[in-house]
């Protein structure tokens, strides 16, 4: 379900559905609607009579038995399986034969278990059913390795590399299934194409609805003040959040007493929950994000793991934040060091670039102006959806030329 929008894979759906329909075309949504993100009937009727929604009702909850039946029992990822619902199956096809749709989109590799049932309605290459595009939020495969490559446990790298592995072996398998792959970011589309995806894998980035991040002239930033934002279920943004505790803070926070810290995310674990730092503030779960960018001054994104693209960052540039982020964080953003972002590897670089910040000698607002300029330029969601119609088009001739 691709909403509340409170984390990025549930905004980058949202604001290309919502794009395709104020382009003026209808737009059938069937979403699995699991506890993270259960919504009802009427969540998205603000979008209009174009928008429809079909809801498969799923529980994708984290269990350790199903996690151990799935380790000795089954060649898929337990991440995707988790994603498999024999009603969601029925229901798609089902949909299809009431109406007849131009184009399929699939969002993320979780869901891409389902383009081998449809090979199979399909005849395997007879062409009965409309194209079917993969929009791919992130190479899975190389998250996971990068969270193996740097688990401590023994036991949890062995899991975490099993995971990867299989997560590879299936990526490789059902990508040669779609008939275009839209990657999130140019580094993903080379990863993709090493993957011997076959063309036409395109690059169409995450967009901003700029309307949704208007400045609101009554907030001031309060000074000398950092702040991260994210999702703290998902792992990259737990193991980047742990780095700069216990790497980066304790430095910073002796060498600049008055700075402070404010962190704010969705599903929050107990060990951020009930930090005791000092001039550290947790704040959980806030209902605006765009809002509590606002209050304070320069963004962190610790990310030490990860693929695609990070919508708040997105977001942050679009509302004239000044990020320090690591390059992996910033990846797939077409950004310059020193200029619309700050990007830093080490601890000694991040606590030397805060301090920077601190001491006035950091263009803060300066890098923030260019920041909002470059997202205006480049990652209007406008663009987005103009990219995703030209790939339909380019997809539907290939039908027709091979038909």
């Amino acid at each position: 379900m691709p909403f509340p929008l409170t984390d990025g894979g549930s905004i980058a759906m949202y604001d290309v559905a919502a794009g395709l329909i104020r382009a003026g075309h209808r737009v059938t949504l069937l979403a699995l609607n699991t506890p993270k993100h259960y919504q009802p009937a009427d969540a998205l009727a603000h979008l209009g009579p174009n928008l429809r929604l079909v809801r498969v009702d799923i529980d994708t909850r984290l269990s350790p038995v199903k996690a151990l039946r799935n380790l000795v029992g089954s060649r898929l990822p337990y991440n995707v399986e988790r994603f498999i619902s024999q009603e969601a199956k029925a229901r798609l096809m089902a949909l299809l034969q009431e109406e007849q749709y131009d184009i399929v989109q699939m969002e993320g590799t979780f869901v891409a278990w389902y383009v081998g049932y449809w090979m199979e309605s399909n005849g395997r290459g007879v062409p009965l059913l409309p194209p079917v595009v993969l929009r791919a939020h992130n190479v899975e495969y190389t998250i996971w390795e990068m969270l193996a490559g740097r688990a401590g446990n023994p036991l949890k790298k062995w899991y975490l590399s099993h995971l990867a592995k299989r997560l590879k072996d299936f990526e490789h398998e059902a990508l040669h299934r779609f008939d275009a792959v839209a990657a999130i970011t140019e580094a993903d589309q080379q990863r993709l194409r090493q993957l011997g995806c076959p063309e036409p894998v395109v690059f169409v980035p995450a967009g901003v609805n700029l309307s949704r991040f208007q400045l609101d002239a009554s907030i001031k930033p309060k000074p000398r003040t950092l702040f991260l934002i994210g999702s703290l279920n998902w792992l990259p943004n737990q193991e980047g959040l742990d780095w700069f505790l216990t790497k980066v803070w304790p430095k910073a926070h002796e060498l600049y007493p008055e700075l402070e810290l404010h962190l704010a995310g969705k599903d929050m674990p107990a060990r951020f929950q009930e930090l005791q730092l000092p001039n550290v503030v947790v704040h959980g779960f806030v209902e605006s994000a765009a809002t509590f960018m606002q209050q304070y001054e320069v963004m962190l994104v610790p990310l030490l793991s990860g693929g695609g693209m990070r919508i708040k960052i997105i977001e942050g540039m679009a509302l004239g934040k000044c990020i320090l982020s690591t390059t992996i964080g910033a990846e797939g953003i077409h950004v310059r060091d020193e200029h619309d972002i700050i990007l830093r590897d080490t601890p000694a670089a991040w606590v030397e670039a805060i301090g920077r910040y601190y001491h006035g000698q950091l263009p803060a607002d300066l890098i923030g102006q260019e920041a909002a300029r470059t997202i205006a330029t480049l990652y209007d969601n406008r663009r987005v959806v103009e990219s995703f119609l030209d790939l339909y088009s380019v997809v539907q001739q290939r039908r027709v030329e091979t038909a």
